[in-house]
């Protein structure tokens, strides 16, 4: 039953016909593998934690640790894997704050070349800012197992997160193009037919930052960066905009800032997908010349979702429209927020979610979608030697941006194109600003590791975490967003890229037949009960824990509505004769 459950929550993943695991082999070094988990319901559909660890001790002896990237929690706590683990968790589906890379990257060099770093239990390392790092476990010794040492990297579906940092490694420490990586992460860990294996437009512009980084001789300067103002060419009606940032050593996304209604203006004559883009910019931001705001750097098309080019001459913003089903048009508008919007690290998301007005204190969410970019890289720091920008545009169009949960869905169209006009914030004028120049640790140094999220989990990570398309509550802290008439809410028809779907097991050279059957070796003793259906019911997280209660009345008696009639005198669903209502199944992942 629980090996049907793995099914089922893998969807189109294949699972190897023996081992059992989702897992696969990048290299004879990295493996990827989705989060495994030692406790009820959980290990019923995710990997069995022992029969992984039972897996690695069988193929590799002592020479294997793991890097985490969860901010969700682990789902089993440090010593069920010996202790031989490193954490350095993000949220999921969104790219890792840039000052974790040198740091990931560095340890999984380290130890796949045989060095002493994290063998010692106990020893204390100094941190990025001065803060003491506990290095811990059973880290074996030099030689490794059977074959050698291996990586192993997971996050929830070992596929987004986990996908961008093997690619990172096979970039920055083995040579590789970033094609090439990407390429041999979809290779190994998808299935044909089921897209790329890092596909979220953020986490494939951060491959793209990590091969200019790899370029420049790995030298990243972290700064605190001020919003200036945020420029929308073909911005609709009820689109709220945010800006969000890392905080908590990147385990949390915090909200910054909402833009309202009396941070808004509207620009005249200057329709969406017009002439003189950047010029009008460079006029708004208050910039003297054009040279102050450097174009946007470009490069793989594949690696970077944002582009810096304009549409051809004579063309409408609302070509790329056609076959979606919305609404063309839309206000040219920008946003000056109304007080200074600063940002402790120079990673920014800025966050959309467009709501149409309902009734009886519901709105109807039709549009939801995100985007991370770093200043430091959209500054031009790695082709200047470190000397990133003072200021910048950062500039992107709907199609490119981030969708609901790592999909490719984001709703409703709620704007043609965004920019951003960012600077180096600097509070005390002509005495400096504080910078952190972060060089990749060498391989004799030890290596700094972030502070665990609690692996029973509850952590939350995102202040859009759930966010989805539908129906939700009307809260008073929307009063100063435009609203939007009502209208009908568009269903994309292409396949969801979720980051659960398409994925397969691999072993060293790509086979998919590992070779091993997990059943065949000794046994340990279980290390979770099992449960009963009451328990699986009482476990199984149901429903988001962000959305606000407003006080009003959680239900409202099916007499009160148009139509109604008395819930005791309901015989079926169609009773209450409200057909233009209609009820969704959620499955939600625990």
């Amino acid at each position: 039953m629980a090996s049907l459950l793995r099914q089922i929550v893998a969807g189109p993943r294949s699972r190897h016909p023996e081992a059992g695991l989702d897992l696969c082999y990048v290299t004879d070094q990295i493996i990827a593998t989705s989060g495994p988990s030692g406790t009820y319901p959980q290990r019923a559909y995710r990997n069995p934690l022992d029969q992984l660890v039972k897996f690695l001790d069988y193929k590799h002896g002592d020479g294997w640790a793991i890097w985490e990237f969860r901010a969700e929690g682990t789902g089993y706590p440090d010593e069920e894997v010996y202790g031989r683990i490193r954490h350095y968790p993000w949220p999921d589906h969104h790219p890792p704050p840039f000052k974790l890379v040198p740091m990931i990257m560095a340890g999984m060099r380290n130890w796949l070349k045989g060095g002493e770093e994290g063998k010692g239990l106990g020893d204390v390392v100094q941190g990025l800012h001065g803060q003491e790092d506990k290095v811990k476990g059973d880290w074996g010794g030099k030689t490794g197992g059977k074959n050698g040492r291996v990586v192993v990297v997971h996050c929830k579906a070992g596929k987004g997160r986990s996908g961008t940092m093997a690619c990172s490694y096979l970039i920055s420490e083995c040579g590789w193009k970033p094609e090439e990586a990407l390429a041999r992460f979809t290779e190994r860990r998808m299935r044909p037919g089921f897209g790329q294996g890092v596909s979220i437009p953020s986490q494939l512009r951060w491959v793209g930052y990590v091969d200019r980084w790899t370029k420049s001789e790995k030298i990243y300067v972290e700064r605190q960066i001020e919003i200036m103002e945020v420029h929308i060419w073909g911005l609709r009606d009820g689109v709220k905009v945010q800006v969000e940032g890392f905080v908590d050593e990147g385990k949390t996304i915090k909200l910054f800032h909402v833009f309202t209604k009396k941070e808004r203006v509207v620009v005249e004559g200057n329709a969406p997908g017009s002439s003189g883009f950047k010029d009008m910019i460079s006029d708004m931001a208050g910039f003297q010349n054009q040279a102050n705001i450097k174009p946007t750097s470009t490069g793989l098309s594949q690696v970077d979702g944002a582009s810096g080019s304009k549409p051809p001459a004579g063309s409408s913003s609302s070509s790329s429209l056609e076959g979606t089903g919305t609404e063309t048009g839309g206000s040219a508008v920008v946003f000056k927020p109304s007080t200074r919007v600063v940002l402790p690290t120079s990673d920014i998301n800025i966050d959309f979610e467009r709501r149409n007005k309902a009734s009886m204190g519901w709105t109807m969410v039709t549009a939801v979608a995100h985007v991370w970019f770093n200043a430091y890289f959209e500054g031009n720091g790695p082709e200047q030697n470190g000397k990133a920008d003072e200021n910048g545009v950062f500039e992107i169009e709907w199609d490119k941006m981030d969708g609901i949960r790592g999909s490719s869905k984001k709703g409703t169209r709620a704007f043609d194109r965004l920019a951003v006009v960012w600077k180096a914030y600097d509070p005390e004028p002509g005495r400096g600003r504080n910078e952190d120049v972060i060089m990749e640790p060498g391989e004799n140094s030890p290596v700094p590791e972030m502070s665990p999220a609690d692996w029973k989990g509850g952590h939350q990570t995102s202040p859009g975490l759930g966010k989805d398309l539908g129906l939700r509550t009307e809260s008073p802290r929307s009063a100063e967003v435009s609203k939007a008439s009502s209208m009908k809410s568009g269903h994309s028809k292409d396949r969801d890229n979720d980051s659960e779907e398409g994925v397969r097991p691999s072993g060293p050279a790509g086979e998919e037949d590992i070779n091993i059957d997990v059943n065949d070796l000794p046994q340990p003793h279980g290390n979770g009960s099992e449960p009963t259906q009451a328990d699986i019911n009482a476990g199984l997280d149901t429903a988001s824990s962000t959305t606000t209660n407003t006080g009003g009345p959680s239900q409202i008696p099916t007499v009160e509505l148009p139509g109604g009639v008395p819930e005791d005198q309901l015989k079926d669903a169609k009773t209450h004769r409200l057909g233009h209502l209609q009820s969704t199944k959620k499955t939600l992942d625990s």
